[in-house]
C-alpha cells in the first residue's frame, strides 16, 4: 500500500511541516471507521480539493454516552486501509484513544445553545462536547485547510462550522451532499447492524423525507404539515420507532413556523435496536 500510516500526533505534525513547507494544502476528513461509499465520497471531494489528503479513523470515546455502542462500534482497520489506499489517500491518522486523551486530560470544547440542544444533541447529552473536542484536536493535529463532512450528519457540521469561526481558526469547512444507496437509504456504519430485512424497512426514512420534499415543490411551506407528512409515512412501518422528526431554518437552527428560507428537514428512527438519521435540505 502507499497509503502513510501515523499512529501519534507527533508523526501527523512532522508530515503536515513538510507538506505546508513545500506549499500543499491539506484537506482532513475525519472518520470513526467501518468507512463505506459515502466515506469514500467524502475522500475524492477532498482529493478535488486539496494537494494532501489525510484521513482519521478513530473510535472517539468522549461523544459516546454511557448506555451507547463504543464498545460494539465496528472497528476494520485493515480494510479501512485498503479502501484509503484505493481512493489515493495520501496518510492515515489512526491514534489509541491513550494518544488523544492521555492521563490527565482536562480540556474540552463546548458549543452552548439552539444548535447542540435539539435533535441529537436532545437525547444525547454531551456528545457535541466530545465531536467538537476530538474534531478541535485533529484540525490542530493535521493543520488541515480544509475539513470535509457528510451532510448526513447535518447537526455535526453545524457545530464544527460555528466553533471554528467562534474561536477563530483558519480550516474551511465543507458539508458533502448523502450518499444514498440506490433505493434511497443513506449509507451509515450502523447499517451493518441491519439485517437484509431491516435495510429494507429502513427504506421508508428516505422515502418519507421525499414526501416531505414533493410537497414543498408543490407549495407546502408549513412546518406542522411537513413534519405530519414524514410521521405519517413512518408510521406505515411497524418495526420503525420514531426518535424525532424537526424541522429548523439551516444552518442556524432556529424554530420556524414556514419554510421561507433553506431549511433542514431531518429525522431519527430506530429500525429494530439500530438507530439511524436521515435529512435534506429545503430550498427554493
Amino acid at each position: 500500500m502507499n497509503i502513510k500510516v501515523f499512529t501519534t500526533t507527533k508523526q501527523v505534525q512532522d508530515y503536515a511541516a513538510h507538506c505546508k513547507k513545500n506549499g500543499q494544502t491539506i484537506g482532513l476528513v475525519p472518520t470513526m471507521g467501518a468507512l463505506h461509499d459515502g466515506h469514500l465520497s467524502l475522500m475524492k471531494v477532498a482529493k478535488e480539493k486539496s494537494d494532501i489528503v489525510i484521513a482519521s479513523v478513530f473510535v472517539n470515546p468522549v461523544q459516546f454516552g454511557p448506555n451507547e455502542d463504543y464498545d460494539a462500534y465496528p472497528r476494520q482497520f485493515e480494510a479501512d486501509c485498503q479502501k484509503l489506499d484505493q481512493a489515493g489517500v495520501d496518510a492515515v491518522f489512526h491514534p489509541a484513544k491513550e494518544e488523544m486523551y492521555p492521563e490527565g486530560y482536562t480540556t474540552y470544547v463546548t458549543v452552548d445553545g439552539s444548535l447542540t440542544n435539539r435533535l441529537c444533541g436532545a437525547s444525547r447529552p454531551g456528545h457535541f462536547r466530545g465531536v467538537a473536542t476530538v474534531v478541535t484536536k485533529l484540525l490542530n493535529i493535521t493543520q488541515a485547510d480544509r475539513a470535509f463532512f457528510g451532510q448526513k450528519d447535518a447537526q455535526q457540521v453545524v457545530v464544527i462550522s460555528r466553533f471554528v469561526r467562534d474561536l477563530n481558526m483558519t480550516a474551511q469547512i465543507e458539508i458533502v451532499p448523502i450518499f444514498r444507496s440506490a433505493n434511497g437509504l443513506a449509507l451509515s456504519s450502523r447499517n451493518v447492524y441491519l439485517s437484509a430485512q431491516e435495510k429494507n424497512k429502513a427504506l421508508v426514512l428516505s422515502q418519507s423525507l421525499q414526501l416531505a420534499k414533493e410537497a414543498y415543490k408543490k407549495g407546502e411551506v408549513k412546518t406542522s404539515q411537513l413534519k405530519n407528512i414524514v410521521r405519517a409515512h413512518l408510521q406505515t412501518e411497524a418495526a420503525a420507532t420514531v426518535e424525532y422528526v424537526e424541522l429548523y431554518s439551516f444552518p442556524d437552527l432556529n424554530e420556524i413556523d414556514e419554510v421561507r428560507g433553506k431549511a433542514l428537514l431531518a429525522i431519527a428512527v430506530k429500525i429494530g435496536t439500530v438507530r439511524l438519521i436521515d435529512n435534506i435540505i429545503l430550498e427554493a
